[in-house]
């Protein structure tokens, strides 16, 4: 992602999309310069960070929004659960910017423009990705900036005690086992390449059915500790399997691409290179590392996404203020 936590109802999404074009309304398909420009206190203009709802994109978009207001705009995050939500506010200027992952942003949109049966655009080479996405986005009005060394792949996980009653190291010795599956995951898994269909297809996992714990949440991994489930959706910066007994299972096969994170931000809105040259320099300092340690802070230690984005930047030395 993510990818991840998508766990939208028919109700609630419709619910939410009215929420948000009404809250947003203000802001919709404007650029910094339509939206009134410098303000009475100073500020370039507002700036709309948009999260989706797991742990990791939480944070990066703290961090984003308080580059941002180093830089001299009035930025606010605003969470959505899910791609499938946030992506057509991002296209419509309701949000700004938001922090991403080049493959699976990629595969989502080469299917929203080819079909869920599209030829896969993304890879393992990261260039060539960021070239792909970055055709696949232009017509979407959306800017892809540049990707760093940070990255956080789809990854699944057992308990270690079905593991070893399995002999289980791999998704390959998971196939193998004939087990009947649940996984735990967001809805969206039905029909990304990279979950059900993709362990089906590469790996020949049973899988029964998907249980819409969300990516990676404390409730999905729960449910594996418990045995409620087998099998959890999660990524490879999951700082906490350890607590609930978790291991993760080799993609032997190569299913999941690396997915670098890199900002993409509405071409009109939020395309100024000034927007850009701040966002970069996070870009070029995030480390993998640093994605597992920020996810542990919030996610073991309990402390705030704000707050650990905070503490983060000043680390780095990222901000002026």
């Amino acid at each position: 992602m993510s990818s991840k936590s998508r766990r939208a109802r028919t109700a609630l999404v419709a619910g939410t999309v009215i929420a948000l074009a009404g809250g947003l309304a203000a802001c919709q398909g404007q650029s910094l310069e339509d939206k009134g420009g410098k303000d009475s206190g100073g500020s370039k203009g507002e700036i709309v960070v948009g999260s989706a709802g797991f742990t990791e994109s939480k944070i990066l978009a703290e961090i984003y929004s308080k580059i941002l207001n180093d830089a001299g705009y009035r930025a606010r995050v605003q969470t959505l659960a899910n791609r499938e939500l946030y992506e057509p506010a991002l296209e419509e200027g309701q949000i700004d910017v938001v922090p991403e992952y080049a493959s699976t942003l990629a595969e989502f949109l080469n299917a929203k423009k080819n079909g869920p049966k599209a030829k896969p655009v993304a890879s393992s080479d990261i260039d060539k990705t960021v070239t792909a996405l970055k055709k696949l986005a232009a017509p979407h009005g959306l800017k892809v900036l540049a990707a760093g060394r940070a990255t956080d792949q789809n990854a699944f996980a057992v308990s270690k005690e079905f593991a070893a009653k399995h002999k289980l190291k791999t998704l390959s010795d998971l196939g193998r086992s004939k087990q009947r599956i649940t996984l735990a995951s967001g809805e969206e898994c039905e029909t990304r390449v990279f979950c059900k269909p993709g362990l089906e297809k590469t790996y020949g996992i049973d899988i029964a059915r998907l249980d819409p714990r969300g990516v990676g949440s404390p409730q999905a991994k729960q449910a594996v500790k418990d045995g409620t489930d087998q099998l959890v959706l999660t990524t490879t910066t999951d700082a906490t399997l350890d607590n609930f007994g978790l291991v993760l299972l080799k993609d032997d096969k190569k299913l999941q691409n690396a997915d670098n994170v890199l900002p993409v931000v509405n071409a009109k809105s939020a395309g100024a290179k000034e927007i850009e040259t701040a966002l970069s320099k996070l870009t070029s300092t995030l480390t993998t590392e640093d994605l597992i340690n920020l996810n542990r802070k919030v996610d073991a230690e309990r402390l705030k996404p704000a707050d650990v984005a905070q503490t983060y930047l000043e680390s780095k030395g990222l901000l002026k203020k």
